[in-house]
């Protein structure tokens, strides 16, 4: 029995115990030793034939679907090994990815169980794999099978891998740059414009009275030094202008390490954070005002300058470390606005922003050690920095109030109303210039001093921005300051005196608003909001008061969800949000009907009203029969046939069932996943589709095909956003339309009939082609 045995097993090893079908990639197993004892370890050859223009992902690679072997009949504790795959990075992917074309060898090396009874057994490997060419990504699966013989008797030495292969150990951690953040209270603006902003700071505290007379005696300390050539000089004032980076760039550091990334649009309204960012600027502001004088302890100073007076390298230095810290008096509150600015906005915000800052304070330093002569030219001190001092001390003041509102909103306490700050703004703003006019006895301006005509345009600058500032007590618009100030207790300002009422909006009642969308026949606009978000508060002023915004808007139950606040309804708000689109980022819109299908969203600020017009018109043409916002519906829709989906097992992305609403529609239905590079470079061309037809009551959905679900789909949905409906697909439809790889788009008309099928990656001028065939 053992000879019949031994020879089946050298008949099944011989040939490659099991040819896979013809497909991307050909499949063959070899089994050695083919008679093992139990316990004992056999190792797999897995060979890999791939067609020509298709590459197939390692085991390791950072993006994709990875190969993985998963053993059963008589194997256990797989180890899978691979020889050195080819690493590019991958646009799409944002990551380096791994792969292999043409030939493929892989080992994989396994136990035989213990409680095996002797004889001839089959020994299998689930294989898990993706292929790709330049338009169409395969998911594989194969069930790789060789027969090996179970003898308590065999003693054969374990298998050794070649020289070359390494363990695969899973998928390595993508190189990918972070994300970036969905947009949020301050992550709107550009990193580039905050860059030259906190350059254009550090150039404007040059001018400070604490930095601005250092100039002359620091270059002169360089420029006259007894034995040092001007290049020497050159280069110490290069060390120099260093020492004031590093020290302002550690700033930065250590904000971004004790505040981190996480939490981003918590801590712009934290009211702890905006309450000590509030006493800190008081502070300031006082002092330059004349209260007090905030010094570093001469100690400190005495030693520092002890320390760079040694000379070399580490002395200047210690030299730009004790002038950043002499200034900083002045230049204090600069360095507060743009941490609390950039905190707010996450990553390397802080960090970057103080480099930006002091390489604008240290240029000077470094140009004038290039051309002294310029020194003779330079404005002397005198009494206009202390002009200088005082005005900054009324504008940090105004400041200041901006983080007390954000106090004030987030724990509802009302006391600091749109009126009262703008009252506070009108006189804080007016003060400079009344100073400058010569009405104010405070240090600088001299009873009957001349006035010099940059001193009067000056403080004709300030009175007219503070008179300017007395309409928006009285309900009107400020345009882009409106989203630095609160709002009118309507939650909105009007344009005019005569401008129609602010609409209506439910406060923090979800469930009602459904209830009422419901009754009313209408769908629900959620407007995730923030009291301390001056995105929101733009948004709400300038963008929901134009009179085609407001009139799409009345055609929705409208409610405002807060998620910054203390209390437990924001943090249900930001849960809700959270697992419902995969974001805390606020503003975000969100159209639904009252089975909360979403039927559009919206992310972040726009200042297109065209934009945000059509966003609003593609709920509209979703709405409920019946209901306010529906439009006039075609002839032909009046009994429109079964959704071309309908029954297909679809389920959103917090699982519920999703009924994809496609009936009566003509749609176009992408079907796609995660590890699909075809998929990826097709999502901006669909959402381009979505903004132009989805006004027009086409409907665009993504179904996911991915086996991890939301777990992959969510964050994925972070780093590429996709603003048409996703749902999660099933087996269902993969057996319905032959879903054998992807990406596969179907379009459909009215009728539910399919008119048109996409396989691979397709134009965008193709799909729309299709589309306008099916209108």
């Amino acid at each position: 029995m053992r000879i019949v045995f031994g020879f089946a097993a050298i008949l099944v090893a011989a040939g490659c115990a099991l040819a896979q079908k013809p497909g991307q990639v050909d499949w063959t197993i070899t089994l050695e030793p083919a008679t093992a004892a139990p316990g004992a370890t056999v190792q797999a050859k897995l060979a890999a034939r791939l067609q020509p223009g298709w590459h197939l992902y390692s085991a390791t690679t950072p993006a994709a679907i990875p190969l993985s072997a998963a053993p059963s009949g008589v194997l256990e504790d797989a180890r899978l090994f691979q020889a050195p795959p080819h690493r590019a990075l991958d646009p799409n992917f944002n990551a380096e990815t791994e792969t292999y074309e043409g030939q493929a060898v892989f080992y994989v090396q396994a136990r035989v169980r213990p409680d095996v009874p002797a004889g001839l057994m089959p020994a299998r490997l689930s294989l898990r794999y993706q292929t790709c060419n330049d338009k169409l990504c395969v998911p594989g699966r194969a069930v790789l099978e060789a027969a090996l013989t179970v003898d308590p008797a065999a003693r054969a030495a374990a298998p050794a891998v070649p020289p070359g292969y390494t363990e695969a150990r899973g998928p390595a951690p993508a190189s990918a740059a972070p994300a970036a953040p969905a947009p949020s209270a301050a992550g709107n603006q550009g990193l580039g414009a905050f860059l030259l902003v906190a350059f254009g700071f550090g150039l404007a505290a040059i001018f400070t009275p604490c930095v601005f007379p250092m100039i002359p005696i620091t270059m002169s300390f360089f420029l006259n030094r007894p034995s040092g050539t001007r290049r020497e000089s050159v280069f110490q004032a290069i060390v120099f202008c260093l020492g004031i980076v590093v020290l302002f760039s550690g700033l930065g550091l250590a904000a971004t390490a004790i505040l981190g990334p996480f939490g981003v649009v918590q801590l712009g309204s934290n009211p702890w954070v905006n309450g000590f960012i509030a006493l800190v600027f008081l502070v300031f502001a006082l002092s330059l005002l004349g209260a007090f004088e905030i010094t570093i302890p001469s100690s400190v100073l005495t030693r520092l300058d002890r320390a760079s007076q040694g000379g070399g390298i580490a002395g200047t230095l210690l030299m730009g470390l004790t002038f950043s810290l002499t200034s900083f008096a002045c230049v204090g509150p600069f360095v507060g606005t743009l941490l609390a600015a950039s905190v707010g906005g996450g990553g390397i915000r802080p960090l970057a922003g103080m480099a930006s800052f002091a390489t604008g304070l240290a240029l000077p330093f470094f140009l004038l050690a290039l051309f002294p002569s310029y020194l003779k030219r330079l404005p002397r001190s005198g009494g206009w920095m202390a002009r200088v001092k005082v005005v900054m001390g009324f504008i940090i003041l105004a400041a200041m109030l901006k983080y007390l509102a954000s106090v004030d909103q987030v724990l509802q306490w009302n006391l600091l109303t749109r009126e009262r700050f703008l009252a506070a703004w009108v006189v804080l703003f007016a003060m400079p210039g009344l100073y400058l006019l010569g009405f104010l006895p405070l240090e600088g301006v001299k009873p009957g001093e001349r006035l010099g005509l940059g001193r009067l345009f000056t403080a004709m600058a300030f009175l007219v921005f503070a008179v300017s500032l007395l309409p928006g007590m009285f309900g009107a618009r400020l345009g882009e300051l409106d989203a630095y100030v609160p709002l009118a207790s309507g939650g909105a300002t009007s344009g005019t005196a005569s401008a129609q009422p602010a609409l209506p909006w439910m406060k923090n009642q979800y469930r009602e608003a459904l209830d009422r969308a419901r009754a009313e026949h209408k769908l629900v606009f959620v407007n995730f909001t923030g009291y301390a978000c001056t995105n929101c508060h733009w948004m709400k002023a300038n963008m929901f008061t134009r009179p085609e915004i407001a009139a799409a808007l009345a055609d929705f139950v409208r409610v405002e969800l807060y998620t910054d606040g203390t209390d437990a309804a924001s943090q249900a708000n930001q849960e809700l949000e959270q697992s419902r689109f995969a974001t805390v980022a606020i503003p975000y819109y969100a159209i639904l009907d009252p089975d909360e299908k979403v039927i559009a969203s919206f992310p972040g600020l726009t200042k297109d009203p065209q934009e945000y017009l059509a966003f609003l018109n593609k709920g509209r043409a979703g709405a409920a029969p019946g209901g306010a916002g529906a439009p006039s519906a075609p002839a032909e829709a009046a009994a429109p046939a079964a959704s071309p989906l309908a029954g297909a097992g679809l389920t959103s992305l917090d699982g519920a069932p999703f009924d994809p609403a496609l009936s009566g529609k003509p749609a176009l239905v992408n079907f796609w996943a995660t590890w699909c590079v075809p998929c990826i470079q097709e999502i901006p061309g669909f959402n381009q589709l979505h903004a132009r037809y989805g006004p027009r009551g086409v409907a665009l959905l993504g179904v996911s095909m991915d086996e991890e679900g939301a777990a992959v789909v969510k964050p994925f949905l972070v780093k590429h956003p996709i603003r048409y409906p996703v749902a999660l697909g099933s087996e269902k439809l993969t057996e319905r339309f032959q879903l054998n790889q992807l990406p596969v788009t179907l379009v459909f008309d009215r009728t539910g009939r399919q008119v048109a099928r996409f396989e691979g990656y397709t134009p965008e001028s193709t799909l729309e082609e299709a589309l306008r065939k099916a209108l």
